[in-house]
């Protein structure tokens, strides 16, 4: 009982949560190394049992979490790394930060849990890989050295690589080739950012030092005497390696190749967390750090976000494969949270870090049931379904569910996030809100018709009519995400109110 008591108070722990929480999955993928690949279930119970584990640590801190605490100091540590280069091992979260590892938990957690109900090879590998996935996703949220948060972000690109290029389709070779350079060449250009900044901040400062929090209140309270072309060159280069991550018009191109051909548990964490995490470096580091450049390119940035609410929509629209058409409204829904943000008052960015979360958990949704039916017919074409709604209730149920959340269903969470951001943005722009919402119609038009498609109408293709319906495997990580679809779209102000902190610390500085 004592041990459960130190457990919930975080004492067992020490003063060290974070690295706990961070570095637990990296244990459980070692331990791993032990184990035989013929021994299933064991890699089962060690896999399920560390993520479940890190995402019970997770809802633990969010109990502890204190809101009261100022910036981003919940669960600080701070000790020498390379104190002669001014690094540190400087880890803390703040409500946002918070938010989106619980997604990260939950979603690592369902797709291994989704995964234990499929057939997949080399099983052991598929399991270590999301492990150390989850490591780097989650020491992306923690740290606040922006070399160590560089490290970190570098370290998610391996695991994903394999888990494209090992377990991805006929085409996989390609897609993990594509997914690499884009983000290895956007995230080259931060890390000379990072260096030039760091030089900038000891020149005029007088400090060595990497911390992201010294940085910000050195920015803001204008210490470093930026001049306009530089304070853009630099922002130019955090924000490339940020908004190809997302993906924003036109640097999405990596991204469809990357979900079709990537298995069912890789789209899952490509859309409900990677893409996340592009969107959340703008907050932390890129709009903060160079405000007078957030100013000066916000119109330019809009556009394209306009082009790609559009352009994403209306590719999704005209897609034969329920991937592609799923990927490409990621493009176009990203593109509305990015708009969001650099709409820059309360409204837009809390419906933007809303629309973030929900957006995770729905998109993750459609592409988990896609995979359900892809893994009893191997095709996603539209056109080899029809009919199947008696056939697999269920699965039917869920699809219905979660498309209605994608599109914006008012009692689902997509709802919450596009009226906040909608209502912001027409703070700002009024034709701006007109042409988004054009997206918005667009992708009820592409998901209505993908749910016709495949579950309604004559049943043309008999092969359908033995189709199983989601076994329980499946079902189990379905039902967390399900839940919470309908939980955020009802109350989503636990959510509202755990990251309006966070916004309104940047947007002071952002709309000074």
């Amino acid at each position: 009982m004592s041990f459960f008591k130190s457990l919930l108070s975080l004492d067992y722990f020490g003063a060290d949560v974070l690295t706990t929480l961070t570095f637990l999955p990296t244990l459980g993928a070692v331990i791993l190394l032990f184990v035989s690949e013929e021994a299933k279930k064991t890699i089962r119970v060690v896999g399920l049992a560390t993520s479940g584990a890190v995402l019970a640590l997770s809802a633990v801190m969010a109990v502890k979490f204190d809101a009261t605490l100022p910036g981003i100091s919940n669960f600080l540590v701070d000790r020498p790394w390379l104190p002669r280069f001014g690094l540190r091992y400087l880890l803390g979260i703040d409500g946002l930060a918070l938010a989106l590892i619980l997604l990260t938990t939950l979603l690592s957690f369902c797709v291994l849990v989704y995964s234990c109900g499929q057939s997949i090879a080399k099983f052991r590998g598929y399991v270590m890989a999301f492990l150390v996935l989850e490591t780097g996703m989650l020491g992306s949220l923690v740290a606040l050295d922006t070399l160590l948060f560089y490290v970190f972000w570098e370290v998610m690109l391996v695991p994903m690589y394999f888990i494209i290029g090992i377990w991805g389709g006929q085409r996989r070779i390609y897609a993990t080739m594509k997914f690499f350079l884009f983000t290895f060449i956007g995230s080259l250009l931060m890390f000379v950012a990072i260096l030039y900044t760091a030089n900038l901040n000891t020149k005029t400062t007088g400090i060595q030092t990497f911390s992201i929090v010294e940085w910000t209140r050195n920015s803001a309270s204008g210490a470093w005497g930026l001049t306009p072309g530089v304070e853009a060159l630099l922002f130019g280069a955090f924000a490339l390696a940020f908004l190809v991550k997302v993906p924003l018009w036109p640097l999405h191109t990596w991204l469809p190749d990357a979900h079709v051909e990537a298995p069912t548990g890789g789209s899952i964490i490509l859309a409900g967390v990677l893409l996340k995490l592009g969107t959340y470096g703008l907050m932390r580091f890129g709009m903060p750090l160079f405000p007078n450049a957030v100013a000066q390119f916000t119109p330019f940035i809009a556009v394209l976000c306009l082009i790609g609410i559009v352009y994403g929509a209306w590719v999704a629209a005209v897609q034969k494969d329920m991937k592609k058409l799923v990927a490409y409204s990621s493009v176009s829904h990203l593109a509305l949270v990015v708009l969001g943000l650099f709409a820059a008052n309360t409204t837009a960015v809390a419906g933007a870090v809303v629309q973030m979360i929900g957006h995770g958990l729905t998109t993750g949704l459609l592409f988990l049931l896609v995979g359900v039916l892809y893994d009893r017919r191997h095709t996603r074409e539209m056109a080899d379904y029809g009919g199947i709604a008696g056939v697999v209730p269920i699965t039917t149920t869920l699809f219905v569910i979660s498309m209605l959340g994608s599109v914006g269903l008012p009692g689902l969470n997509g709802f919450v996030g596009e009226f906040l951001i909608l209502a912001g943005v027409f703070k700002v722009d009024v034709l701006w809100c007109a042409i988004a919402s054009t997206g918005m119609v667009l992708g009820a038009i592409y998901l209505l018709t993908l749910t016709q498609k495949v579950f309604w109408g004559p049943m043309k293709v008999k092969a359908n009519q033995g189709l199983t319906d989601i076994n329980g495997w499946e079902f189990a990580g379905a039902l967390p995400l399900i839940v919470l679809v309908v939980v955020l779209g009802v109350y989503p102000a636990p959510l509202i109110k755990l990251v309006t902190p966070s916004i309104d610390a940047m947007l002071q500085i952002v709309s000074r």
